[in-house]
């Protein structure tokens, strides 16, 4: 439901797509990124809530998680706004929209492996985190382990995450400069 209602606002309102004046505005991969991570989080509380009739314990890990991909969207959006001060610029966020993995995956040379990385390593560890979430909504079988349900993101997982929106960010700051 909740990936339903992001579409459904994605449609409406371009949630998950760069400023832009192209008529089909192209795909945000950090707006889509945070959009990951907050369904991911938010489906797994409800999730425990719906099961267990309880919510579990946040760890601090999974702030930092949000807060990685909330600054990740913050510092694209800096660099965009930046961008758009460039004289007689190409700004390849006003290019028309391929389609959502060209769009997330790519900058003005088509498919980057900084975007790529980024891409994988989030797909890779949010995969990881709903099993972990099944597994652990299928092994508690009272209300006592509730909060052993969300897994730890432990800390290396987190700085791989990390580095590589860093990556990604120091990287699109030269996507419309020749």
């Amino acid at each position: 439901l909740l990936l339903l209602l992001i579409i459904l606002l994605d449609k409406k309102y371009y949630l998950l797509r760069d400023v832009s004046v192209a008529k089909q505005k192209p795909y945000s991969y950090s707006r889509v990124q945070l959009s990951w991570w907050t369904i991911i989080i938010i489906a797994s509380f409800i999730s425990i809530f719906i099961t267990k009739g309880n919510l579990p314990i946040l760890d601090s890990s999974l702030i930092i998680l949000l807060g990685i991909s909330s600054g990740t969207t913050g510092v694209a959006s800096i660099i965009d706004v930046s961008d758009r001060s460039i004289e007689n610029a190409v700004l390849i966020q006003n290019l028309e929209s391929e389609n959502f993995f060209l769009d997330i995956l790519s900058d003005a040379n088509g498919i980057s492996i900084h975007r790529l990385q980024a891409f994988l390593f989030n797909l890779i560890i949010g995969i990881w985190f709903l099993v972990m979430v099944a597994e652990g909504l299928c092994s508690c079988t009272n209300k006592t382990c509730i909060n052993t349900i969300l897994p730890i993101v432990d800390p290396n997982k987190l700085l791989l995450l990390g580095v590589s929106a860093a990556t990604y960010a120091g990287l699109k700051t030269n996507e419309n400069k020749k």
